[in-house]
């Protein structure tokens, strides 16, 4: 089973927020005490962090579900809730996390980014936060929003210094293992090497202070590997973050194409693929260098011939692959700001209208489930205020712009209505009070 996994998908569930409480002050020689409910706790939020130290997306494959924990509710004697805790989920530097129908939401290309993929709910308020002049005892509560949940895909590409590039069986892995550690399977077949391999290369290699790049063995490339010949498509976007490419060509006299031909092949495939890597920094070199005579490299489109299985000229290569990524990192420094970490925290939806037809509205967004969501809509205070949150919103004003008209029926998560225009004989509020009008009648006609 392959322990190298680089795409997987992520359910994420933020926690919910804990209720608030309706309760009383009830003391001795207080008889009638004010409103003493406590908010609730917030839940815990889903957070995405890249880490140099993961290597794969390999814990997704099996588990993909990430969860934050709930906030507590409120209590008596204005007692808040505690919150919950934040859910870290670590993934590779390089990770792309997209919805499932591939729109891009994240890119996680720097160690230490975060991007917090599913806010936690708010806590609702306690009782005690509705007391007003005009609301001495108020009996209701909010209740708690619930934690965002959604699925999405990741996406590893990884983050290389050098990818080497060349046809199957061209001797990328035999050069990977012969100038680092990293240990790939090696054999006389094409396509030896079904996942990249990652390995850590020093130069000088028995400096103590010798300078360290990352070479990325990619499985070989075919001609129209960029439109899903071969393996292709499952691994051209690991070469798109590298910073060199090396490519390779078989000088061996079983090679499928001459070394013109290779190179005009993979450079095809590579711009047609993402035409911004032939613009990358190249270096052409020539493999199995020991099968063929000194005299037939001359004309060749290489910098240098090498062997891997010889270590023929390898010093002299890691040369000049030391010099073209140290170049590199200098112009990266150069241009983006260091020690900057970046973290993402998208701004949640206020709220938003959607037609559903047949006269039929629904009202989408934290702003709005909010707005309703008291604990006891029986409650006429709780009306007051649901009346007074949807105002401030500018649900009237939203509305009319979408296209509803007098009379349509408005859903705001389990709450529903129907809406008459701001300023019409059946507003909002008296669509919802149906009884004020002819209370405010009888409190007119008693004046006179």
């Amino acid at each position: 089973m392959s322990t190298f996994v680089d795409r997987a998908q992520l359910h994420a569930k933020a926690g919910d927020g804990g209720a608030g409480c309706v309760s009383f002050r009830r003391e001795s020689h207080v008889p009638e005490g004010g409103p003493d409910g406590g908010d609730g706790g917030r839940g815990g939020d889903v957070w995405l962090i890249a880490d140099r130290n993961i290597a794969s997306l390999l814990s997704f494959r099996d588990h993909p579900h990430r969860g934050a924990t709930s906030g507590v509710h409120g209590m008596g004697k204005k007692r808040h809730g505690a919150s919950g805790n934040d859910c870290l989920v670590k993934v590779p530097v390089g990770t792309v996390v997209t919805t499932l129908e591939g729109e891009e939401i994240v890119d996680l290309a720097n160690h230490g980014e975060r991007y917090r993929i599913a806010e936690g709910g708010k806590g609702g308020h306690g009782n005690a936060k509705f007391l007003s002049n005009s609301r001495r005892a108020p009996g209701f509560a909010e209740q708690g929003e619930h934690g965002e949940e959604l699925w999405c895909n990741l996406e590893l590409k990884l983050m290389a210094d050098v990818a080497l590039v060349g046809f199957p069986n061209v001797g990328k892995s035999t050069l990977i293992a012969a100038v680092s550690a990293a240990r790939p399977k090696v054999a006389n077949y094409p396509f030896t090497t079904l996942e990249p391999h990652l390995g850590v290369v020093r130069y000088p290699r028995n400096a103590p202070e010798a300078f360290e790049f990352v070479m990325a063995d990619i499985p070989g490339l075919i001609e129209g590997a960029a439109s899903g010949k071969g393996l292709g498509l499952e691994f051209l976007r690991h070469v798109e973050r590298a910073r060199v490419l090396l490519y390779l060509l078989d000088l061996g006299e079983e090679a499928p194409e001459s070394p013109e031909r290779q190179l005009e092949v993979l450079r095809h495939e590579l711009g047609e693929y993402l035409p911004e890597l032939l613009e990358r920094p190249t270096l052409v070199v020539g493999s199995k260098v020991d099968l063929v005579e000194s005299d037939s490299l001359a004309g060749l489109p290489i910098a240098l011939g090498i062997s891997g299985a010889t270590h023929h000229n390898i010093d002299r290569l890691l040369g000049l692959l030391t010099t073209m990524v140290a170049d590199v990192r200098v112009v990266e420094e150069e241009t983006s700001a260091l020690g900057d970490v970046v973290i993402h925290r998208p701004v949640a939806e206020q709220a938003s209208a959607v037609n559903e037809g047949d006269g039929q509205w629904r009202l989408v967004g934290r702003a709005a489930e909010r707005a309703v969501g008291l604990s006891d809509l029986s409650n006429p205070a709780a009306m007051d205020e649901v009346v007074r949150r949807l105002e401030k919103l500018g649900i009237d004003r939203l509305l009319s712009r979408a296209g509803a008209r007098d009379g349509d029926e408005v859903t705001i998560g389990d709450f529903s209505f129907t809406w008459y225009r701001a300023g019409s004989d059946a507003a909002l509020d008296a669509a919802l009070h149906p009884d004020r009008d002819s209370r405010r009648k009888t409190r007119r006609e008693r004046s006179t």
